[in-house]
């Protein structure tokens, strides 16, 4: 599985929380415009994306690229990251995935043990 890191913020941190769930996971940080590329070329199976609204900075270009159907929000200020929201979103394909900074530490775990489940 190779991962590609986009959004503005916290993209190291995404990173090596990644690299502490699952050493075998592939990961890449690039911009929000080439990690949105990553993906719909098949260079990278999916995209995480943090920013300070879950949605704007953090999926902007996924969305723009992907289109909103391949898009999930998974957390935003005030409404934190839902796991069984997160299963449901890998269950039906989506492949890009944002949240804000400050659930980083929730929403990354719970989106990579959805993808591993499904795998």
């Amino acid at each position: 599985m190779k991962i590609v890191i986009g959004g503005q913020v916290e993209k190291k941190e995404i990173e090596a929380l990644i690299r502490d769930i699952d050493t075998n996971i592939e990961t890449v940080i690039k911009s929000d415009l080439d990690a949105a590329m990553e993906v719909k070329s098949g260079n990278s199976d999916f995209y995480l994306g943090a920013c300070h609204t879950g949605g704007g900075g953090a999926l902007a270009m996924a969305i723009a690229m992907l289109g909103r159907n391949q898009c999930e929000t998974v957390s935003m200020p005030g409404r934190k990251p839902n796991e069984k929201k997160v299963v449901e979103a890998v269950q039906n394909g989506k492949k890009a995935f944002g949240f804000t900074g400050d659930h980083v530490e929730t929403a990354v775990p719970m989106i990579i043990k959805a993808l591993k489940a499904n795998e």
